[in-house]
């Protein structure tokens, strides 16, 4: 499976990010807008530390209500991929420049917790490496104009 069009997730992420969503656009912006009025009430709004700080967190949470909100609009969900070409969702171990590196072709929304490198499919380097297998050898273009060589060591699905 290729990633073409929006970010592509498992049902897990799906599911987590739903979640996160649903809390944050509803008891989430009840209690920041609990907090907000708390702060207001306290006077002088122009040296009130409390209520800007709170107001700052309100901007940052709307941020991610939004961020959220795109995400899954535009998620294609799939199982992590199974075949031993590189495909949003598998695990990569590559050789480029001479190092050897791990990481998801994907998304980080699906990475979750994990501390695993991640690149998505439209980024260079994953655009470079869809469809390859172990042992192929392919190269991308960096953003100062190099070209970068690769091999695909490894190829396996995400386990999460």
């Amino acid at each position: 499976m290729t990633e073409t069009t929006g970010t592509w997730l498992t049902q897990e992420a799906l599911d987590r990010l739903q979640a996160e969503y649903d809390h944050l656009a509803g008891e989430g912006r009840a209690a920041i807008a609990k907090e907000i009025d708390e702060r207001r009430q306290e006077g002088d709004l122009k040296e009130n530390g409390g209520y800007h700080a709170a107001r700052e967190e309100q901007a940052k949470q709307e941020a991610r209500i939004e961020q959220l909100r795109h995400i899954l609009q535009n998620a294609t969900v799939g199982e992590a991929s199974t075949a031993s070409e590189v495909a949003s969702g598998c695990v990569v171990t590559a050789e480029v420049m001479g190092r050897e590196m791990r990481f998801l072709v994907g998304s980080r929304e699906v990475a979750g917790g994990t501390d695993i490198d991640v690149f998505s499919a439209q980024s260079p380097l994953g655009s470079a490496l869809i469809g390859k297998s172990a042992g192929d050898e392919t190269s991308y273009t960096a953003p100062n104009g190099n070209e970068i060589p690769v091999k695909v060591i490894t190829v396996e699905p995400f386990s999460g």
